[in-house]
């Protein structure tokens, strides 16, 4: 029997007899996850089986017990972020990511204000979609990686905190990651499961709410597979001894009006003053009044709904954002002065070439267009221009005359924005006859399953 991995192991497996029998759609135990992880984590699997085994996954899938095999051992790869001592209830957020999606920075906020601790690990951008941690940098000053004591330190002081994962954080799922977007394997439901939820149960949150994007400019484009995705998310963090919640949310345009790192922290700021736009605002509402249920402090949406309400309202969740800028080495003065941001030397409007309504407004080609500009990346490496992206003042269903003001460029060259302006003309589509406001929170997903969100009680129109 060949044996591909560790030696201090007690149970010789062999990869090829894991590979094969994944392949031909049978079982891989928990032990057999084990000796493949450790494996791979310590580089004595080497990745053309891992590579194997993945394809393999990605075909024949897993069951509801590998899945929770593999979390848990991906989990324990490597170092967790203990809570204890933070007082309180703590749960986390999570969104599988889109274009203008900056819900973190207002929900946040309006759930501490509430006494719900709000934990966050987020990311960088690559591709289409915008980083977290990308537009907390445009703040200047601002620190995206804490030790472990500052973290707790943060949530316990102010309600919330947002940073970086370290590298001790769950190493199999970076390493894992790296050989899957190599390999193809990206965009498997179970193994974004595992990377997913492993990361999230690092934290010893009592519940995580999910924001499961689908359409143009979502991960997942394909509804089913979102709400696939979305179920396969909620039993993982159910089976974890977690209350999991998700709700899945229409990413075919922008949302909100800003796209770009300084911009869009302007405009969550400008939310939490009250003067967000209706989408985002109607986003943010719903996952938050499902983190205070999910922590117990409220048990139906529209009383969690009001004290979410009132802390917008108050201001009281204006001032744990500052809190929170203020505690991560941030400068709080860029809540009442916008000219600390950084800017772009350029703002030129793209005007509507034809009159009518908006009917689409594609988010996958504006959050192309954004990366043209610099406020995205096409590889890791590449550096990010913070001032620039788009300012929309149309979204989809709004009427247009021609010449007027769909968008702002925000760039600091004028050559690019001619290029950009191309790839607007191609997203933004303007059609004669009026067309509705799309619906932005489709479903909503429990342990009980799948429920219509506009058909039922839940919603609060």
């Amino acid at each position: 029997m060949i044996n591909n991995g560790d030696s201090s192991q007690n149970k010789p497996f062999s990869m090829y007899e894991i590979i094969s029998r994944k392949r031909d759609g049978g079982i891989i135990s928990r032990e057999e996850i084990e000796f493949f992880i450790n494996g791979y984590v310590n580089g004595i699997i080497p990745d053309y089986q891992a590579s194997a085994l993945l394809m393999a996954v990605f075909f024949k899938g897993l069951n509801p017990g590998e899945l929770t095999a593999l979390t848990e051992v991906m989990l324990q790869s490597g170092d967790r972020i203990s809570l204890d001592g933070v007082s309180g209830k703590k749960i986390d957020k999570h969104s599988t990511g889109g274009v203008g999606d900056k819900v973190s920075f207002v929900v946040s906020p309006l759930v501490a204000a509430c006494g719900v601790k709000v934990p966050m690990l987020s990311g960088r951008g690559l591709g289409h979609t915008g980083g977290t941690l990308d537009k907390l940098e445009s703040i200047p000053g601002f620190q995206v990686f804490l030790q472990s004591d500052k973290f707790k330190q943060v949530l316990e002081d102010v309600g919330m905190v947002i940073c970086g994962q370290t590298d001790n954080l769950v190493p199999a799922d970076k390493k894992l990651y790296a050989l899957r977007d190599a390999t193809a394997t990206v965009n498997s439901i179970p193994l974004i499961t595992s990377s997913i939820m492993s990361k999230k149960l690092a934290l010893g949150t009592q519940g995580i709410v999910l924001d499961v994007k689908t359409g143009k400019g979502a991960f997942m484009k394909n509804l089913d597979d979102s709400i696939k995705l979305c179920e396969t998310l909620v039993l993982t963090g159910e089976s974890s001894g977690r209350r999991t919640v998700g709700l899945i949310t229409n990413m075919d345009q922008p949302l909100g009006q800003a796209v770009g790192n300084s911009l869009e922290i302007i405009e969550s700021i400008e939310a939490l003053k009250g003067n967000g736009p209706a989408d985002l605002m109607e986003v943010t509402f719903a996952i938050g009044a499902y983190m205070l249920i999910a922590a117990g402090v409220a048990s139906k949406y529209r009383d969690a709904r009001v004290m979410l309400e009132n802390a917008l309202e108050s201001g009281a969740a204006l001032e744990v954002f500052k809190k929170f800028i203020k505690a991560q080495g941030g400068d709080p003065e860029v809540c009442s002065n916008y000219q600390n941001f950084p800017g772009a030397g350029h703002r030129i409007p793209f005007l509507a070439k034809s009159g009518g309504y908006i009917h689409e407004i594609d988010a996958l080609e504006v959050g192309l267009a954004a990366i043209d500009l610099g406020a995205g990346r096409r590889k890791k490496e590449d550096p990010i221009n913070y001032g620039t992206g788009f300012g929309f003042q149309k979204k989809i269903g709004d009427p247009v005359e021609v010449g007027e003001t769909i968008a702002i460029i925000h760039t600091d060259n004028r050559e690019v924005a001619d290029r950009v302006s191309v790839k607007l003309e191609k997203a933004v589509k303007i059609s004669r006859e009026k067309i509705e406001a799309p619906e932005l929170i489709l479903y909503i997903v429990d342990k009980d399953g799948v429920k219509d969100w506009s058909g039922s009680d839940l919603n609060p129109r």
